[in-house]
């Protein structure tokens, strides 16, 4: 059997001669080493050009989670982006307006400490592209958690602010149309009883008897008082946030104590009581118990033009009526 042919060069013929073991055990060696190259040709062949149904399943697979990771670091980026400008926004336009300071960089971006908290993802092809994208998803949780109580502070203090705006003393107490002349302004003028230089505490708005008188601002009545000398008859509205604002040398009074005003209502008219030489209004305005000019505070119903020429109207008197 394990045999091969030899030529004879003494008999010029083909012989068959029996191969020794040596021979045998490379001839089987060369034929095992053979088989296994083609085998293994032929596996590395198949599996690079042909896969298995589960193999393009697994690629499939992959191909779609790598997509999906790039679209969501696109959408993050997008979120980053949005919470950044509402922050802005947060910080230069509603705190502004609001007029409080924005929301310290440590509180709006708040960190976290510790151990690596994205170390169950290691180990993998694209551990770090998803560690990355867990953290920038975490940071964004929790900016977006400062971010919504930020917005809560703002929202209240929006509130209180419009509620401020409705109560703070804006407008004149008597209708332009009304008044007769700016009889006396702010600031130092000659009694016109006593007929010495008193600092005149408010400004007297000289106006027909019966001539409407409104609240500036919303608020609550505290008083309402009859005098026959000083203001007169007089009413004191408290406005909340500092602010209270007189009414005095009044004819008649249509509001009583603990009565609820809104800024524009008629709370009485103009007359002459108490120490008054003529028929007019004096108004004052009180911030935090001190009185104010109150010629700082006719801002919503003046243009820039009428409040000009109310200031001096108001300058070029220099006796007060009363």
């Amino acid at each position: 059997m394990w045999t091969r042919s030899r030529y004879n060069p003494e008999t010029l013929q083909m012989e068959e001669v029996k191969l020794t073991g040596r021979e045998i055990f490379q001839l089987v060696g060369l034929r095992v080493a053979f088989v296994l190259a083609i085998g293994a040709g032929s596996v590395w062949l198949f599996d690079q050009v042909f896969q298995s149904p589960a193999d393009r399943a697994r690629d499939r697979e992959i191909a779609f989670l790598e997509r999906q990771l790039e679209e969501m670091r696109g959408e993050v980026a997008l979120m980053e982006g949005a919470l950044g400008d509402l922050a802005q926004r947060d910080d230069a336009v509603y705190r502004t307006i609001l007029g409080v300071q924005p929301v310290p960089d440590h509180l709006r971006h708040p960190g976290i400490g510790g151990v690596d908290r994205q170390a169950n993802v290691r180990g993998h092809v694209h551990s770090a592209e998803v560690a990355e994208l867990k953290d920038r998803i975490a940071s964004l949780q929790r900016s977006l958690v400062a971010q919504s109580n930020s917005l809560d502070e703002v929202t209240d203090m929006a509130l209180e602010y419009e509620k401020r705006l409705e109560s703070i003393p804006a407008i004149q107490p008597v209708r332009n149309e009304d008044l007769g002349r700016m009889a006396s302004g702010w600031g130092y003028r000659i009694h016109p009883i006593y007929k010495v230089r008193k600092f005149h505490y408010g400004m007297d708005f000289s106006a027909p008897e019966g001539t409407e008188v409104f609240a500036t601002g919303d608020g609550e009545v505290v008083k309402v008082k009859r005098l026959y000398n000083g203001y007169g008859r007089h009413i004191v509205i408290r406005h909340g946030f500092g602010y209270e604002t007189l009414y005095a040398h009044l004819s008649k009074s249509n509001v009583r104590r603990g009565d609820k005003v809104m800024r524009g209502q008629v709370i009485g008219l103009v007359g002459s009581t108490g120490t008054s030489t003529s028929s007019h209004l004096h108004y004052e305005v009180h911030k935090d118990g001190r009185k104010v000019n109150p010629a700082h505070y006719y801002f919503n119903d003046l243009s820039p033009a009428e409040y000009e020429q109310m200031l001096e109207a108001a300058d070029l008197e220099n006796q007060s009526l009363d």
